[in-house]
């Protein structure tokens, strides 16, 4: 949905169940003429698809959400002050679903912080 649109995978580090991916997010993207003109946000829900477009990256597959136990958004993301955020996800693959907790960060700041479960489409 937003990949290679609002936003580009610079770097994607991962494990058996972790993820790290370097992003840079397109200032310039139609989502931030609304929200908002000379002071661009990252909306949430922008966030958020982010988060699970980055894991369908490595999994390979198609995700849904199935639940959202804790979702935090502790600063906003301004793209033109800082257009390259980490999002850091760690999960756990369990045989109906997916168990994850995910976080936004850029230089010691913390943007997101997220617990969530995913089903596969």
């Amino acid at each position: 949905m937003f990949l290679n649109d609002l936003y580009t995978v610079l770097s994607l580090n991962s494990t058996a169940e972790t993820i790290s991916a370097e992003i840079r997010i397109d200032e310039s993207h139609p989502v931030f003429a609304g929200h908002f003109p000379g002071s661009p946000i990252t909306p949430g829900v922008v966030q958020l698809q982010i988060v699970k477009e980055v894991l369908e990256i490595h999994l390979r597959r198609k995700l849904g959400m199935k639940t959202m136990r804790s979702c935090k958004f502790l600063q906003v993301i301004n793209p033109i002050e800082t257009p390259v955020i980490t999002i850091a996800i760690k999960f756990e693959d369990k045989e109906q679903f997916l168990e994850v907790i995910a976080s936004a960060n850029h230089s010691g700041n913390v943007y997101l912080k997220a617990q969530m479960s995913y089903f596969t489409l």
